[in-house]
């Protein structure tokens, strides 16, 4: 999606360890024009494939799945916590991801009372690059019993595994962004 890219390009940071800092207009300040058209762009990607629920992970994937549930008949969005609350009840659906940003593993988790067995599901999120909150997110889906339609992402590290992995698994992975190569010292970003 060239305006993604156009946006990543004089907005985007690159960051020493393979970071690419996109708060300004994705994942911390919302531009929710340019999450509309994204919306609209999948809805077009997936045409034709059914589509029950969207599910994502907390927190950047919240809004994004949000706006483009609307390209696919408001269907319900589903989202994975990364931290247990008081106010969850009945059984969990649970998965373990390592997060690269942050250093560390935790675990996801989804009422499972939220996704029925034969249900179809788009997952959506804002970053794939080793693909470890994909996999979580697909723990959950095989746990739910769903059908995953496919999977939905706004930038993609393509220098990295988890697209490339995800894809030979079978899954229709589409990227609206597709980074080839990040250099922080010139912070230059090329696509692919």
């Amino acid at each position: 999606m060239r305006e993604l890219e156009d946006r990543i390009r004089t907005e985007g940071v690159v960051r020493a360890g393979g970071v690419l800092k996109v708060d300004g207009f994705l994942n911390h300040r919302c531009d929710v024009g340019l999450y509309d058209r994204m919306g609209a762009e999948w809805a077009r990607l997936f045409a034709g494939r059914r589509v029950d629920k969207i599910l994502t992970i907390e927190t950047s994937g919240i809004g994004i799945a949000c706006v483009a549930a609307r390209h696919f008949g408001d269907v319900p969005v589903v989202f994975a916590r990364k931290t247990e609350s008081r106010n969850m009840d009945g059984e969990q659906l649970r998965a373990r991801v390592h997060s690269y940003t942050k250093g560390r593993d935790y675990d996801v988790m989804v009422a499972r009372r939220f996704l029925s067995p034969g249900e179809h599901v788009l997952v959506i999120d804002d970053f794939l690059a080793m693909g470890a909150a994909m996999d979580g997110l697909l723990q959950i889906c095989d746990q739910a019993g769903v059908v995953v339609e496919g999977i939905g992402v706004a930038i993609e590290k393509a220098f990295q595994p988890g697209g490339a992995r995800l894809r030979e698994r079978g899954y229709q992975v589409e990227a609206l962004a597709r980074v080839a190569s990040m250099d922080a010292e010139t912070g230059t970003i090329e696509f692919a």
